[in-house]
C-alpha cells in the first residue's frame, strides 16, 4: 500500500486546524461589535467567551484602542472592563442626553468621597473620619445609586462589613480605578471640602453651638483626602 494512504476526508492536514483564530482585523471588528451593542463595560475575560477558540482580545483591544485615537468615540478602561465612550473634548454635545440632576446631601458626598479614598472602609471607620454619625438612609442611598457596595467583612470582632465603590461610580466620573481620583486641590476647587460655619453661629455672638467642635474635627481631617 502507498504511504499516502487515504486519509478520511475532511480530516486536518499538517499545520492545519478547524479552531484556527480569526485574523487580527477579523477580531477587532468582534470586539467592536460586543462593545458597540453592551450597555456595561466587557472585561477581557468575558470578550474571549464569545470570540472563537484563539482569539486574543487583549491584543484586539490594544489595535482597536489605537484604531480610536483621535475619533469621536474612543475605548477606554473602566474597571476590569472596557468600554466606548465619547471623546472628553465633545462630551457637551452629549449634555441634553445624559445629564441626569440628582443631588447629594453633604452628608452623602462626604461618605462617598470617605469611602473612595479608604476603602474598603466600615461604616464604624467612616464615622471616625467624619466625626459624626452616619444614617442609614445615607448608605442605603449610595448603595441604591449602585455608586458603593458591600465589601469583605473585617477578620476583626463582629466580622463588621466594609464598602468599596462600583464600577458604575468610576464609569460615572470618567476614572480607570480609584487610584484617578482628584486630590485635595481639585476637590477644594469643587467645593467639596470647603469649610462653612456652624448652624446659628453668628460672629462676635459670643456663643456657639454644640456642633463646632465637629466642624473643627471635620476641617482638620479634610487633609484624609489628599492623594
Amino acid at each position: 500500500m502507498s504511504d499516502e494512504m487515504e486519509q478520511p476526508e475532511g480530516s486536518e492536514g499538517p499545520g492545519e486546524s478547524l479552531f484556527d483564530a480569526p485574523s487580527m482585523g477579523e477580531q477587532e471588528r468582534m470586539v467592536e461589535a460586543v462593545l458597540f451593542a453592551s450597555a456595561e463595560p466587557v472585561s477581557v475575560a468575558e470578550l474571549a467567551a464569545r470570540m472563537p477558540h484563539g482569539s486574543d482580545p487583549a491584543e484586539a483591544l490594544a489595535h482597536l484602542r489605537k484604531r480610536y485615537e483621535g475619533r469621536g468615540v474612543r475605548l477606554v478602561r473602566v474597571g476590569d472592563g472596557w468600554a466606548m465612550r465619547t471623546a472628553p473634548d465633545l462630551g457637551f454635545l452629549m449634555h441634553k442626553e445624559s445629564v441626569e440632576t440628582r443631588k447629594l446631601s453633604r452628608a452623602a458626598i462626604e461618605t462617598l468621597a470617605i469611602i473612595a479614598y479608604h476603602q474598603p472602609v466600615t461604616r464604624a471607620e467612616i464615622e471616625e473620619i467624619r466625626g459624626v454619625s452616619v444614617s442609614r438612609g445615607t448608605i442605603d442611598l449610595l448603595i441604591e445609586m449602585e455608586w458603593i457596595r458591600f465589601g469583605r467583612r473585617r477578620m476583626t470582632p463582629g466580622r463588621p462589613v466594609t464598602f468599596v465603590v462600583t464600577q458604575e461610580f468610576l464609569d460615572h466620573f470618567g476614572l480607570e480605578s480609584a487610584r484617578d481620583l482628584p486630590g485635595l486641590k481639585e476637590l477644594r476647587a469643587a467645593g467639596l471640602l470647603e469649610s462653612r460655619p456652624p448652624p446659628g453661629a453668628m460672629p462676635g455672638s459670643g456663643t456657639e453651638e454644640p456642633e463646632e467642635p465637629e466642624e473643627e474635627a471635620r476641617e482638620g481631617q479634610s487633609e484624609l483626602f489628599e492623594e
